[in-house]
């Protein structure tokens, strides 16, 4: 997947925990944790909304995209584009 998460470096950045972080978002470590790690297939925008709000960030500081030749036309709707 060509979408990468930086959460990790911004909770490195912030000087805060993951279990800081759930508690302040309201979101379990467990889901937190899938998140950070990459696991994670969606997330909701009122998550990435608390997130940014108490991480004092913009979406593009957690999330980045970066396409490799794999990724290139390879998306999960079935269309590879013109």
């Amino acid at each position: 997947m060509a979408i990468h998460v930086r959460l990790d470096r911004v909770l490195l950045e912030r000087r805060m925990s993951l279990t800081e972080l759930a508690d302040r978002v309201g979101v379990t470590i467990a889901n937190l944790s899938i998140l950070k790690t990459g696991k994670a297939r969606a997330i909701r925008f009122s998550t990435l909304d608390a997130l940014c709000r108490e991480l004092g960030c913009q979406p593009g500081d957690i999330l980045s995209f970066e396409p490799g030749p794999a990724d290139f036309g390879d998306d999960d709707d079935g269309y590879a584009g013109a």
